[in-house]
């Protein structure tokens, strides 16, 4: 009986998936923005994909906005040569179907896979790429804490499973690193790696040295910064669904998507090319709406099914910590992680800065003593930096503050203890590595 039900449900899928009647249109405008399609509009939904001339020469795109004459649609492959009088063929809304077998595969945005291997074998459900993210209400709760194996963020911003934490950086302070040691964990049954905007050269140093040791048990999914701001904004919620779907199979999945500002770029170009109105530095409203949409999808599932631990770099344009999207991410998320240039200047790498970071979940973490350590710690470190230009100038004389003498003496020390790269051991009792280290320079 068992195998009759897969059977039906995979004629179910073909029904699906194979239209009996085909719906088209006409392209009538190609713009390099946009392109304008006559005879669509009643039948189709924003987010349908469109697919326009036969196959073997066809594109792909998507509605972006609907009028009573056309539709404008975006193409996920801006080479694509579309001309006026060219066949536009509604698709539906766009699916995946996520298997198991896709871990240690490179895909793109649409799912396709871009490694070389072979084609991807095909789940037996198909899954939306803009699924809702559970209900409030049903979801469980995050209380389990988790080691990253980075020293810095498993003392000062400790981790739960299930949690979203941004990492905020500008351009060159060791991001993508530190994004390569949080993805060594071996606290996660899958990692999921949505790579948005990035270099092409740098897809392939990522893969082939931060993540080589990690690559079996890794999904990743790629849109490069020359593919078109529909790929662009298409990659994360593709790396999100394949997420979702481990989550629901009740795995503890890693989700890293680097970067969310080239999503919201992408989500910018295509907001404006649907003709929205700019807001905010450039940035449409829409695009404030599609944050919350993808980064509320991270996190634990219902009860009894796995979690999304969601890690989301910032890439911080200008260091401007405050500019829109940082800071509508920031509000959005359990935690962030701030990396400063000043101290990657120092050499001192992860280029955390600890006063500066935090964990809405760490009090799931700490224990009171530990919690009272870590606020002494930061106090101490608050006072060394407050005091900087103070000491360098000569005007502090040792003795005469007690507490700034205790902070001159250990600082440093615990500026030296956080130190580590991708080649260290990774950390396995962050408190108790860092007073032994303490002991040993005492």
């Amino acid at each position: 009986m068992h195998t009759l039900d897969r059977l039906g449900q995979k004629l179910d899928n073909a029904r699906r998936d194979i239209k009996l009647v085909r719906i088209g249109g006409t392209v009538t405008e190609v713009t390099p923005a946009f392109i304008s399609v006559a005879g669509l509009s009643s039948f189709i939904k924003l987010g349908d994909c469109i697919k326009f001339g036969e196959d073997g020469s066809s594109a792909l795109g998507e509605v972006v906005r609907i009028d009573q004459q056309n539709a404008t649609i975006k193409i996920f492959d801006h080479a694509s040569s579309i001309g006026l009088g060219d066949k536009a063929w509604r698709m539906g809304p766009f699916q995946i179907c996520p298997d198991p077998s896709w871990k240690g595969r490179v895909i793109n945005a649409l799912g396709i896979p871009i490694d070389g291997g072979d084609a991807l074998r095909l789940g037996e459900e198909s899954q939306s790429i803009h699924a809702a993210p559970p209900p409030a209400m049903r979801r469980a709760r995050v209380t389990k804490p988790m080691r990253t194996g980075v020293r810095v963020i498993d003392l000062f911003t400790p981790l739960c499973a299930g949690q979203r934490i941004g990492i905020f950086a500008g351009s060159g302070v060791g991001k993508s690193t530190l994004l390569g040691m949080l993805a060594g964990s071996r606290e996660f049954d899958t990692v999921v790696i949505g790579l948005v905007g990035e270099r092409g050269r740098e897809v392939r140093e990522f893969l082939d040295e931060v993540l080589a040791d990690h690559l079996a048990n890794a999904v990743t999914i790629v849109a490069t910064g020359d593919e078109s701001s529909l790929m662009r904004r298409l990659a994360p919620n593709t790396a999100m669904t394949i997420a979702e779907f481990f989550r629901d199979r009740g795995e503890n999945v890693l989700l890293i998507v680097d970067s969310v500002t080239r999503f919201a770029h992408a989500a910018r170009d295509v907001a404006l090319a649907a003709g929205e109105m700019a807001v905010a530095r450039g940035y449409a409203p829409s695009v404030f709406t599609d944050l919350p949409k993808l980064l509320e999808r991270a996190g634990p599932g219902l009860d009894g099914s796995g979690s999304i631990t969601g890690i989301f770099s910032v890439l911080v344009d200008g260091d401007d910590h405050n500019e829109p999207i940082a800071d509508t991410i920031r509000g959005t998320l359990d935690g962030h992680i701030v990396l400063d240039r000043a101290i990657a200047d120092q050499g001192r790498f992860p280029a955390v800065n600890i006063l500066r970071s935090i964990s809405r979940l760490a009090q799931h973490v700490w224990t009171p003593e530990q919690q009272g350590l870590v606020l002494k710690i930061r106090g101490l470190i608050a006072r060394y930096e407050d005091t900087r230009d103070l000491r360098l100038m000569g005007g502090y004389q040792p003795g005469s503050d007690g507490e700034l003498d205790q902070a001159i003496a250990l600082v440093p020390k615990i500026y030296q203890a956080m130190e580590q790269t991708p080649k260290s051991p990774a950390s396995q009792d962050a408190f108790r590595e860092l007073a032994e280290i303490l002991q040993d320079k005492g």
